[in-house]
């Protein structure tokens, strides 16, 4: 009987219970992710993992290039009822058609200049890699904004975790056969995402009909979806300069073996992000669609005890980490402990942030991210180009640092202004410990019941 409730309690469909299901799965990808780390640096050595870190990048940094807000768009226009969700997938997928060839060619001509200080080994794999992934991640994209959009969160869990989590495996598989190699280990990245797209696109082929991608594309659904699209484009355009901007600056001003220690600190220390991208990842599209002040007190009380939550595990964690790196990582890569320090922090603070933006998006209001953003990407830009000459991996971390704090510091001021939230009642809400009080004692009632 215990084992049932349990059970079904896992599988409701409130928000708490997805929140924590999500939650679970993005610590299951951080410890995947980790060891992935761990495979790849220690099957390849520090310079080899920045080799390998730069052929994995290039798809994904032209994923969040030519996206064009489709993903968000979808969530938003689904649950605003604006179309059926075969209309959405269809317009979306076939105008990602063109867009990946186009921007593929466009890889493949300037990968050459983009990567010169690499060895042509490299070059070859990484644009072979990116013309053949870009399409794939796209794809997938969709499909877990799909997923979300109708509450397959199992589906979107899965998309996120099982292809690492191949991935892995399948850098396991080569080092025990002894064939450990950049082009294998591409190889294995590209098969293995392909799988958990198809298998996604199975679980929920109720949405998808194939017979509707011969027909002409709906023009209400296409309006609605580039148009809410093209208001959030902007924003997420900006995001991903700011999350991908950092290995721009060490592909072009520093060398393999810094992407390689950069890539391996930067990976440990999101797992401190862990509970809040669940929150930011799931509070959106359950959100929109309520009214203002539902959508402000449900986003604040969230941020407040995430950012609480991951300040406790944080701290003693920290102390820790040197240790963690040697343990891992090996000694090679101690000569980063005070980026991940650094890091450890900028992402405490940014995903806090992230998950008080959600309530913009949600209540129709993008370009205040987009501000945001704009102001925050602006001041890091800046402070990499100044602090990436003189102290190298750490100057990248203080100014993703500064960045943080100044996207907390507009976000919370446009709480204020904007929509005339106390800035005491952000950071902190008495009845947020009674939340928590209830939600136990309803447990251990639960418990007891049981």
């Amino acid at each position: 009987m215990t084992q049932l409730a349990i059970r079904k309690a896992w599988k409701s469909g409130g928000l708490a219970q997805t929140i924590l299901r999500t939650s679970a799965t993005n610590l299951l990808i951080m410890v995947v992710s980790t060891v992935t780390s761990i495979v790849t640096a220690r099957m390849f050595g520090v310079v080899g993992k920045g080799e390998f870190s730069a052929i994995l990048f290039w798809p994904t940094l032209l994923a969040g290039l030519t996206g064009f807000g489709l993903p968000t768009s979808l969530i938003y226009n689904m649950k605003q009822n604006k179309g059926s969700a075969g209309d959405f997938v269809q317009a979306g997928f076939l105008f990602q058609i063109p867009v990946s060839i186009a921007a593929g060619i466009i890889a493949w001509i300037w990968l050459p200049v983009w990567l010169g200080n690499y060895p042509d080994v490299v070059i070859e794999i990484a644009r072979w890699y990116t013309v053949l992934m870009l399409p794939i991640i796209l794809g997938v994209n969709l499909i877990a904004a799909l997923a979300q959009s109708t509450g397959h969160f199992h589906v979107y869990n899965g998309v996120r975790l099982y292809a690492p989590l191949f991935n892995v495996a399948g850098l396991i598989a080569l080092g025990a056969i002894g064939h450990a190699s950049l082009q294998a280990a591409s190889l294995v990245f590209l098969v293995t995402s392909v799988l958990v797209m198809v298998w996604a696109l199975y679980s929920l082929r109720a949405f998808i009909p194939v017979a509707r991608f011969t027909v002409l594309v709906n023009r209400m659904a296409a309006k609605a979806l580039f148009g809410y699209g093209s208001k959030v484009f902007g924003v997420e355009l900006l995001g991903t300069l700011y999350a991908q901007f950092d290995k721009i600056i060490i592909l072009s001003m520093l060398t393999a073996k810094d992407l390689g220690l950069y890539t391996v600190v930067y990976a440990l220390s999101r797992v401190f992000n862990v509970v809040q991208m669940a929150i930011t990842n799931v509070i959106f599209p359950k959100v929109t669609g309520m009214d203002k002040d539902k959508i402000i007190a449900t986003v604040g009380r969230a941020f407040r005890l995430s950012l609480l939550l991951m300040t406790i595990v944080a701290i003693p964690s920290l102390f820790i980490g040197r240790f963690l790196l040697s343990l891992l990582f090996g000694t090679p890569f101690l000569e980063a402990t005070t980026a991940f320090y650094l890091l450890s922090a900028e992402c405490i603070l940014g995903g806090g942030s992230w998950i008080l933006a959600s309530s913009f998006n949600a209540m129709g209001r993008p370009g205040l991210v987009l501000a945001r953003q704009m102001i925050a990407i602006a001041v890091t830009i800046g402070f990499l180009f100044l602090f990436t000459p003189i102290f190298g991996l750490n100057g990248i971390a203080l100014a993703l640092l500064i960045g943080a704090v100044i996207r907390m510091i507009v976000t919370m001021a446009a709480m204020r202004i904007v929509f005339h939230v106390p800035m005491s009642g952000l950071l902190f809400e008495r009845n947020d410990f009674r939340f928590l009080a209830e939600r136990l004692q309803r447990k251990e009632l639960g418990k007891g019941e049981r």
